[in-house]
């Protein structure tokens, strides 16, 4: 059964696995598939499609990009190019392909303009009820699915006039609302639109409803004509001999005021050619993905031209503040936001102002979803502007279980449920459990796609989006918790009071209380925990380890992280979502300080740098001192300022006139009786303790790590953040 817990009262529903249009990255292959429903979570809302329109220009621009070979990929993504090389120089190559691999290897949404019917809501403004008819937009959320889970400032209620089918434009029709925003046209202004295709219709007639007067350009004579049918003042291709004249006479020879951009080329011609048909001290808006190659002479500096870019639906976009928390700008300081823009188009489709049903040509159920992508990318020959997808009213949808099966492999000793799949437990976790030789029952993640995604790579029994799908399986024993870091403490100690042994991921807890809770479930319930520090399993630590035993003296040790910069508005640096990077990554490095010690942290000491740089966050670059009961003494020196070429983490540990020193975990040194031992050991350890982990629990002992040690880690690991505040050494 989907249930969905809101704290302490409880809304609950069942829905059926759905279908969703579906693409692998990886292969190109665009099929339609069953998944689980997404989770309800708060600030979502829940909706039940009814139509989704396929933006032909952007989607067959994806689709083409997952059909390319890797060579193709590559050349389309020059960006994500020089981060693989950057990350090969960082961790290696060996390393680096699995990264690769990992991100290659997914399953991708489809879509982003949608409308149906809200069937439950967590929204924080109480704003949406289960029955409402709504528009919703974003890439990941709006997909061309079933059932979709859309973020609250994402979603539009539909005026009683506007029918579903002209409601699922809303998303395009807010990219071009904020086109003419940048265009900012008055009335009586001419505007000349440079590609007509749906969006560019669909901004002619925002033009017209402004008052203005529009002439269009396309290369198709067929949506040139189209223009002209709906309102365009005239229309011309691209190609015709007389355009320039045309251009010159619509504007009595003083060019346009301005020009909206909303073709998808990689064509430099619609800038070049905008440029030549605006007036002086005119604006040119680029809307749609064209090259920006901007020729500075003649036009654009001769006469002073305002060149913007418009960025999709509006302010909003890309800040996950707005977007996923769903915090909105201040009304009278930012009046049009996405949210508004997509209001503001509907109420234009509900008087009249903008006529979209000539704009739809094609309607396909969704089970017939491979035909319209045919048609879309041209396997098909078919004239075409806007194609729809239907999702038939089926309301046993809401009765039945979410659980998709898989072929599972016979019971074994160590059944493990995953909740949370994410790049780092495809890479480190679910490989390792399973050469291991453990049995993969059930993975959960709040997205039904990934799941099912993951749950087909690695052979799970079955996948879902409800974490009791995991912890209430009665065969499961084990569960590996990587979610975001503020679900951790909740998951185990949902897992631990269900007999479960647990594995999570770094952080424990992101609170004194949180793991104070912890603490109290663990002494009550017992069971095997496991925190996810790996570094003190990497085989240059466990050697490093061996020449430091018999050392009856304190060790001092100096840890260095190039930890590199990261934006603030990255989900880890998120003080609700990640915690920021102290309880994030520090706490690593706090571990392994103990494992050589074999002592607790006493008292710490941090300072940071306070920079007048905005982008930087003060707490990325830091200097703590840790004591530990046994007198040892550490120190760590944690940079986000630094240059990336230098690697990222170096440590040395002093002690018995000895001295091991760990170079980013590729290797490392050993110095003693004036000798210098290179250690050629590659690797953080993530197999190591996987495999640690489940033999415990195989041959029935303890966790590798010690409660006592993970518990002492995560406190003075938020004690840091008290010193930080306070300037004072914290007591742990």
């Amino acid at each position: 059964m989907f249930t969905c817990n809101i704290a302490d009262d409880c809304l609950k529903y069942s829905i059926a696995s759905m279908k969703q249009v579906i693409q692998n990255f990886k292969t190109g292959e665009l099929y339609v598939d069953e998944v689980p429903a997404p989770a309800l979570t708060k600030g979502m809302v829940l909706i039940e499609n009814k139509f989704s329109l396929i933006s032909a220009g952007t989607e067959r621009s994806t689709v083409k990009v997952a059909k390319a070979n890797l060579l193709g990929k590559a050349r389309q993504r020059p960006d994500l190019v020089a981060q693989v090389i950057q990350n090969v120089r960082k961790e290696g190559l060996k390393a680096t392909l699995e990264k690769v691999r990992t991100k290659l290897d997914t399953l991708k949404a489809l879509g982003y303009s949608t409308c149906g019917r809200v069937i439950a809501s967590m929204d924080t403004n109480h704003f949406f009820k289960p029955g409402d008819r709504v528009a919703c937009a974003g890439q990941d959320y709006a997909s061309h699915a079933e059932v979709i889970c859309v973020p609250q400032n994402l979603v539009v209620k539909i005026p009683d006039t506007v029918p579903y089918e002209e409601a699922s434009f809303t998303t395009l029709g807010a990219i071009a609302m904020q086109g003419l925003r940048q265009a900012d046209p008055k009335l009586g202004e001419t505007v000349c639109v440079i590609g007509l295709g749906l969006l560019g219709q669909i901004t002619c007639q925002l033009l017209k409803a402004n008052g203005c007067k529009v002439l269009g350009i396309d290369i198709s004579e067929s949506l040139v004509q189209l223009a002209r049918n709906l309102g365009a003042d005239d229309a011309v291709q691209r190609s015709d001999a007389n355009l320039m004249a045309m251009a010159n006479q619509f504007t009595n020879g003083y060019g346009f005021d301005s020009v909206i951009i909303t073709a998808a080329t990689s064509s430099n011609d619609p800038i070049e050619l905008s440029a030549e048909i605006t007036r002086k001290k005119g604006k040119v808006v680029a809307v749609g993905a064209i090259k920006l190659d901007v020729p500075r002479d003649p036009h654009f500096y001769r006469k002073e031209l305002d060149l913007r870019l418009s960025c999709s639906y509006g302010p909003g976009r890309y800040d996950t503040e707005y977007e996923e928390k769903g915090i909105d700008y201040p009304y009278a300081y930012v009046r049009w936001t996405e949210q508004r823009n997509m209001e503001a188009f509907l109420q234009l489709v509900a008087q009249g102002g903008i006529n979209i049903k000539p704009l739809i040509t094609h309607t396909f159920d969704i089970t017939e979803a491979e035909t319209a992508y045919d048609i879309v990318t041209g396997k098909r020959q078919e004239p075409h502007i806007g194609i729809l997808l239907h999702y038939p009213d089926n309301d046993s949808k809401f009765i039945h279980t979410k659980i998709i099966q898989h072929n599972g492999a016979a019971q074994q000793q160590i059944e493990a449920g995953f909740i949370g799949a994410g790049s780092f437990a495809q890479s480190y976790l679910i490989p390792n459990v399973k050469n291991f030789g453990g049995g993969l029952k059930v993975v959960v993640t709040s997205k039904g796609i990934t799941a099912q995604n993951v749950a087909q790579k690695f052979s799970f029994d079955s996948a879902s989006s409800n974490s009791k799908d995991v912890i209430d399986n009665k065969e499961i024993n084990t569960v590996f918790i990587a979610t975001p870091h503020n679900s951790h403490a909740p998951y185990v100690i949902e897992a631990l009071k269900a007999g479960k042994n647990v594995f999570v991921e770094k952080p424990l807890a992101m609170h004194e209380e949180e793991l104070e809770n912890v603490k109290a479930c663990y002494m009550q319930q017992g069971g095997r925990l496991m925190v996810g520090f790996n570094r003190r399993f990497s085989p240059v630590a466990s050697a490093l380890k061996q020449n430091f035993k018999g050392i009856n003296e304190p060790l001092v040790m100096n840890y260095r992280v190039n930890a590199g910069f990261i934006p603030k508005d990255h989900w880890t640096q998120d003080e609700q979502t990640g915690g920021g990077r102290i309880i994030g990554e520090v706490c690593h490095f706090i571990d392994l300080m103990q494992y050589f010690t074999e002592a607790l942290p006493q008292t710490v000491f941090a300072q940071c740098i306070h920079s007048a740089n905005s982008v930087n966050k003060n707490d990325d670059n830091i200097v703590i001192n840790i004591q530990f009961t046994d007198g040892s003494v550490g120190s760590i020196v944690y940079v986000a300022t630094g240059d990336k070429a230098l690697p990222k983490e170096r440590l040395e540990v002093y002690g018995g006139g000895k001295i091991g020193i760990i170079n980013d975990f590729r290797g490392g040194e050993w110095y003693s009786n004036n000798k210098m031992v290179k250690l050629k050991m590659e690797g953080k350890g993530h197999t190591q303790e996987v495999h640690a982990f489940l033999n415990a629990i195989k041959e029935g002992h303890p966790s590798p790590i010690s409660f006592e040690s993970m518990y002492a880690t995560t406190k003075a690991t938020l004690k840091i953040l008290d010193s930080l505040h306070t300037g004072l050494p914290q007591q742990i």
